[in-house]
């Protein structure tokens, strides 16, 4: 057992003992290493100001570069990793990174408050070795705000430094020779338990060993990639006595597919399952896309999203469509629970004392299986649902054989709508069913009126969105007789 933080800022050993483990890295880089070029301006993981970069071990010899926000990210969770910021990108001799002479060159920084952030984002793209492609580069700077309104030469400096040919000499570092000072920090091996401030964090080396701790400690919070508890630290300002990370667990990191399914643990942050989600489902990947920010997607956990049990959570819904059980284990053994039956009230699940998410087991689609996720949010990016949406279906000739209908944003907690599905089973595919189905919402649902949506207008949009998977899924694959884009009154409302 190691009692004290390791990690490498820059290319420095930092070994940290009697800290706060709950300090955040933004704290920390500010008020103990007065590199002041990271910026607050959020502190929930939103604007982006404070984007750092993250290096750790792929688990193949290789190393992982992520883009994270420093603002919501505890010190205990740089242990064995490599941070970097806007001051460790210089060369030798003050040389600028490229990132950084693009941003000179094309004039992108204004008052140049959030330009540390724009750069980090875009010095993470440049060190995978990214391309030019519009669509990659906003997705990689939907996380950063500029209040000067500075996007196109911002976007325009993107273009020209990820244009350029990359040399050994603008990587941030060599990572063979990385890999080798982080494997000295941390063997792996070693359970991380650290205690500062009335605080500890424990960090468990195996499933085993996490539940013997979760027994022991049942009132413990469980801490996957930290993207919403952080909040309750740098917004609430709570104070978390015992925290029991799950990062360094492998069990609850591996993505493992058999002939019939998916396994997802419920420690893989979003970016490293969206490939496997996506090769399963294609209809995935604008929803995965717009669950946060890279910087958000790179640390929190899919297993996170579905614990922490908010009615508007993205990943829920989407879950239920698919018809994803949830595996749950403890000292005691292993049980497994749908999704839909994980939810018992506003922020409250079935999880019993000791027991802990380990997994997410999603079917493969049959051949004839259909999908559709939606998402309603006052803004495109970096925004909370109002409503979301997932459907999926397989028709015998026109009429319904299954049926899966799951929304977030329409009750305490994100449901399945069985009485919605039975008004489908077994009908014929089309307007008339759909339409007396869309009906059955409004009896189904009682939802709140709050900032993001008024309960009139989730029940509309509920609605509409069960038409909009109906017209986009026809069971003869044409636009239905009734309905034409230019006859905007045949729309049943």
């Amino acid at each position: 057992m190691r009692t004290g933080i390791r990690f490498l800022l820059g290319n420095e050993p930092r070994h940290l003992s009697d800290v706060d483990p709950t300090q955040t890295v933004l704290d920390y880089l500010r008020d103990d290493e007065t590199l002041c070029g990271t910026k607050e301006g959020c502190a929930e993981g939103d604007c982006g100001a404070c984007t750092v970069m993250l290096a750790e071990r792929d688990g193949t010899g290789g190393i992982r570069y992520r883009p994270v926000n420093s603002c919501i990210m505890f010190m205990a969770a740089l242990d064995g990793k490599q941070l970097v910021t806007i001051e460790h990108l210089r060369g030798p001799e003050g040389k600028l990174h490229p990132v950084q002479q693009a941003m000179m060159d094309h004039h992108a920084a204004q008052c140049g408050f959030c330009t540390p952030g724009f750069v980090m984002s875009l010095a993470t793209l440049h060190q995978a070795g990214a391309t030019v492609e519009r669509a990659e580069i906003a997705d990689a700077l939907a996380g950063n705000l500029c209040r000067c309104t500075g996007y196109r030469p911002i976007y325009d400096a993107a273009r020209s430094a990820l244009a350029k040919p990359r040399g050994a000499e603008d990587r941030v570092a060599d990572a063979v020779t990385l890999a080798a000072a982080l494997n000295a920090l941390d063997s792996g091996a070693e359970t991380l338990d650290v205690t500062g401030s009335g605080r500890r964090f424990v960090a468990p080396r195996s499933l085993d060993e996490l539940t013997r701790l979760l027994a022991h400690h049942p009132d413990a919070l469980i801490l996957g990639g930290g993207t919403d508890i952080g909040l309750w630290v740098t917004k609430q300002r709570q104070s978390l006595a015992l925290l029991v990370a799950t990062e360094h667990v492998p069990e609850l990191r591996k993505i493992a597919v058999t002939e019939t399914l998916l396994s997802i643990g419920a420690a893989v942050p979003y970016a490293d399952a969206m490939a496997s989600l996506t090769a399963l489902h294609p209809e995935t990947v604008t929803l995965l896309r717009r669950i946060g920010s890279r910087q958000i997607r790179e640390r929190g956990t899919i297993g996170g999203n579905i614990a922490n049990a908010s009615p508007i959570g993205d990943m829920p819904p989407l879950l239920i469509a698919m018809g994803a059980v949830l595996v749950i284990v403890s000292a005691k053994g292993e049980r497994r629970l749908a999704v839909e039956d994980f939810f018992k009230g506003y922020r409250r699940t079935d999880l019993q004392p000791g027991e802990v998410l380990a997994a997410i087991e999603i079917p493969k689609p049959t051949p004839d299986l259909r999908l559709g996720i939606y998402k309603v949010s006052k803004r495109f990016d970096q925004d909370i649902s109002a409503v979301c949406a997932g459907f999926s279906f397989a028709l015998d000739g026109e009429r319904v054989r299954s049926i899966r209908i799951g929304y977030g944003g329409m009750a305490a907690t994100p449901v399945r709508a069985r009485d919605v599905e039975a008004k489908l089973i077994g009908a014929v595919w089309g307007l008339p069913a759909v339409e007396a189905a869309m009906a059955g919402i409004d009896h189904a649902f009682t939802p709140l009126s709050d900032m993001r949506a008024s309960a009139s207008y989730r029940s509309l949009i509920a609605r509409n969105l069960l038409l909009k998977f109906y017209l986009e899924h026809p069971a003869a694959g044409e636009m239905p007789a009734r309905i034409r884009l230019d006859q905007p009154e045949s729309l049943p409302v």
